[in-house]
């Protein structure tokens, strides 16, 4: 018998590696509808507004888009509905005493299908970067593309 081959499917939110330092990344499932995930095969989901939020010591995701599955039938999901985070107990404790403190936020950053066949969603716990942060970013991130320019020339 032949293995399927998984499709790579790999959302990512690049905004936040700029607005964000990141301090640590944990990988949670997420809770989902069957419509939902049957849309994100298809690649019809977007992380880019989505944020992470504690309530009654569980961890929500908020506001990522999921299009409605266009075979459903009345069965189907709302687009930007809450959804519940998978973690273990220790990890949820660790996280919500960090976020409590000022400054740090937990970000969605990367969804990915697992090899199993999961849905998992990376988040970070991160800090909000100052405004001189992110003109150094810029400007590394220039650096590093000219470099690559210069390496390409060389060859």
């Amino acid at each position: 018998m032949e293995k399927k081959k998984k499709g790579k499917l790999e959302i990512v939110n690049r905004r936040a590696e700029f607005e964000y330092h990141f301090v640590d990344t944990y990988e949670a499932g997420i809770s989902l509808l069957g419509t939902e995930i049957k849309s994100i095969r298809a690649g019809n989901a977007n992380i880019k507004d989505a944020f992470c939020f504690f309530e009654n010591g569980e961890l929500y995701l908020k506001n990522m888009y999921i299009k409605e599955y266009a075979f459903a039938t009345y069965f189907n999901h709302e687009a930007r509905r809450t959804r519940k985070l998978l973690l273990r107990r220790p990890e949820l404790r660790k996280l919500e005493k960090r976020v409590k403190e000022r400054g740090f936020t937990i970000v969605p950053f990367k969804v990915y299908i697992s090899e199993r066949g999961f849905l998992k969603v990376v988040i970070a716990l991160a800090q909000g970067k100052k405004s001189f942060d992110k003109r150094e970013s810029i400007k590394d991130k220039d650096n590093r593309r000219d470099m690559e320019r210069l390496k390409k020339i060389k060859l």
